[in-house]
């Protein structure tokens, strides 16, 4: 049994099913927003995204990092 306690909201700009333990940019990347995209939820994403801190074989955008940047 798996079990997915994130927070989660329907965007109405989008008319999609987001995470709100993102940022407002990573959402806004992940679903495609269009830049000046007035966010109906902007209010409600984490101010700090956790991810990159706690993988950090993860660069930006969650494309892995090359071996390079990673030192």
């Amino acid at each position: 049994m798996c079990t997915f306690d994130a927070p989660i909201a329907r965007c109405e700009a989008m008319q999609q099913m987001v995470l709100l333990d993102e940022t407002r940019k990573e959402c806004a990347f992940e679903h495609g927003c269009p830049p000046g995209q007035v966010c109906p939820l902007a209010g409600c994403f984490a101010r700090r995204s956790g991810l990159y801190e706690t993988h950090p074989e993860i660069g930006a955008h969650g494309q892995p990092r090359t071996h390079a940047t990673l030192h």
